[in-house]
């Protein structure tokens, strides 16, 4: 049995090859970056009020007048969606009479918009709010419109790892890509809510699905050093690029069906990249296609300018996986110490997802510029991607997460005493929670991965990961109560960041240890006793293994 990293080792790390492929895989993520977010844009609810016909024969006075007032931030503006009964003031209007001096206005009759709504275009020309009016009764179709969107990312998380395993990591991910691309421009042809949404699963199925797949791809062509660059700044940076350029199309594009059609645009242009971007050649081995991964080799040998053995793979000494014993969900909560590390893992990776996604999708919701308010919530990602990077590779992993946890619950639950003239302070304080909980995102997959033993790793990650996606179908939930409270949002993501800020200082450390290979050599939970040690656990925890990593 070979090891694929020494038998292509003659390759080296950073070579032109390598370069080529971190590079293209990490900039076919930035249409995911789009599609992740362009609901901010296109289902956005601007300001709106109940229609009074033109037709309606209404003096100037009482046109003013036809709506009444409610309480909104601490000042009264008009109903959006009630109106005073159309024919009973149409009454007093020709009799002459006036609101507020002949007409106790508290005391009229009110009715619901039944000519409709007038939306404010300075912000939107159209969205699928204003297309198909979904507010007042029908305003709890916008967050479902977005739950279900990452209801398809969960069903592509489900599906996306299958089908790279049954016909390829490149097929499934420029198929994965034609979804994405293909499904969001149908959608600009929707003659319903209901069929924009439907399609939108399926978008979000591909998004998941294409991310996935370029992530193992990319893992298993790059060497060990680069693969952590790869994944942790990689991808995540390029997600961050497509975010934030798609404010910028949004403000040049006001109108949602045209916003659509541009960004399909960078997808149609990823799929060149058919001809630079190889197979897997582990995958290809393990289906004991030697021959093309001989010939993807060579190529990169060819590329780096470097001399390549005759025979890379010898289809004698089988380059093939050992296969691992089999494993169970239920594995995961086999002992009461790995089920109570479970457990807490899922609430962390469950409750840090509710606080990104609601953070990034509230941000039209916030005082200024919806625009350039979403263009800092995806600029603040960069450097929350790298913080996070610089501090795994040399601090305790419970301690950084929980500490960059408590800076993100602990400004979000201060934007509640900042003066509403100060509009400035609470997006700053929005922002700074943004970088702290991105920062704790990000750390996760490596927190995951180091817990939990090699034989139920890759479950525990994949498990752990459906949580967080859970949390994105609840976020747009959060962002709903900002209708009835504007800090509201803020105090419940700041409480429940905090909470799980708190939770991971009980977490075992993972960093310095190595890589636990069997349930019995998971460590044991903070605060919490197992019985009596052993001579030999203690013995192991005088003097552990020190595992190091390029983190």
């Amino acid at each position: 049995m070979q090891d694929y990293d020494e038998v292509t080792a003659f390759l080296g790390e950073w070579g032109l090859f390598q370069r080529l492929i971190f590079f293209l895989l990490s900039a076919s993520i930035i249409p995911n970056g789009f599609n992740g977010m362009s609901v901010v844009f296109l289902a956005g609810t601007p300001e709106h009020h109940c229609r009074v016909p033109d037709t309606a024969n209404l003096s100037s006075v009482w046109r003013n007048h036809s709506l009444p007032l409610q309480l909104q931030d601490g000042r009264k503006v008009p109903h959006r969606c009630r109106r005073y009964r159309l024919a009973t003031i149409v009454n007093f209007s020709a009799l002459g009479l006036e609101p507020g001096r002949d007409v106790d206005l508290e005391q009229l009759e009110q009715e619901g918009c039944l000519d409709g709504w007038e939306f404010n275009q300075d912000i939107y020309l159209s969205t699928i709010v204003t297309e198909w009016s979904l507010v007042c009764e029908d305003d709890w179709k916008t967050p479902l419109t977005t739950s279900l969107f990452f209801v398809g990312v969960l069903l592509g998380s489900f599906v996306s790892g299958q089908l790279s395993d049954r016909f390829g990591r490149k097929t499934i991910l420029f198929a994965t890509m034609a979804v994405q691309t293909g499904f969001s421009f149908l959608q600009i042809f929707s003659i319903n809510w209901e069929m924009f949404t439907m399609l939108f699963v399926i978008v979000g199925m591909g998004q998941i699905s294409n991310y996935v797949v370029a992530f193992i791809l990319g893992t298993e062509i790059l060497g060990k050093s680069v693969r952590i660059i790869f994944s942790t700044l990689g991808v995540c940076t390029f997600f961050a690029v497509g975010y934030m350029l798609l404010p910028l199309f949004a403000y040049f594009i006001r109108d949602w069906r045209m916003l659509l059609l541009a960004l399909t645009v960078p997808g149609v242009l990823c799929f060149p990249l058919w001809w630079f971007i190889p197979e897997s050649p582990r995958w290809l081995i393990s289906q004991r296609r030697f021959r093309e991964a001989e010939d993807i080799i060579q190529k990169a040998a060819k590329m780096n300018n470097v001399a390549a053995p005759v025979v890379v793979f010898d289809p004698v000494e089988e380059l093939t996986p050992v296969k691992q014993q089999k494993v169970f969900i239920l594995d995961l909560f086999r002992t009461r110490n790995i089920g109570t590390i479970t457990i807490m893992s899922l609430l962390l990776w469950m409750l840090t997802s509710v606080g990104y996604f609601a953070l990034s999708l509230n941000t039209p919701n916030l005082h200024g510029d919806a625009y350039l308010n979403c263009f800092f919530s995806a600029l603040i990602e960069v450097p929350a991607y790298i913080t996070a990077w610089l501090l795994l590779r040399t601090l305790p992993r419970r301690y950084i997460i929980s500490g960059v946890l408590f800076l993100g619950g602990g400004v979000l639950l201060l934007i509640q005493l900042v003066p509403a003239d100060y509009n400035f302070l609470s997006i700053g304080l929005a922002m700074l929670g943004k970088f702290g909980i991105t920062s704790a995102f990000s750390m996760l997959y490596v927190f995951t991965a180091e817990l939990y033993p090699t034989l139920v790793r890759n479950m525990a990650v994949g498990v752990t990961s459906m949580a967080s996606r859970v949390g994105s179908i609840i976020a747009p939930y959060f962002v709903y109560l900002g209708a009835y409270n504007r800090v509201l949002p803020y105090i419940l993501m700041g409480s429940l960041t905090v909470l799980i800020g708190i939770i991971t200082l009980l977490f075992p450390e993972s960093f310095g240890m190595t890589l636990p290979e069997t349930l019995e050599q998971m460590q044991k939970m903070k605060g919490f006793r197992y019985g009596k040690k052993t001579k030999d656990s203690v013995e192991k925890e005088e003097n552990p293994k020190v595992l190091i990593t390029s983190f």
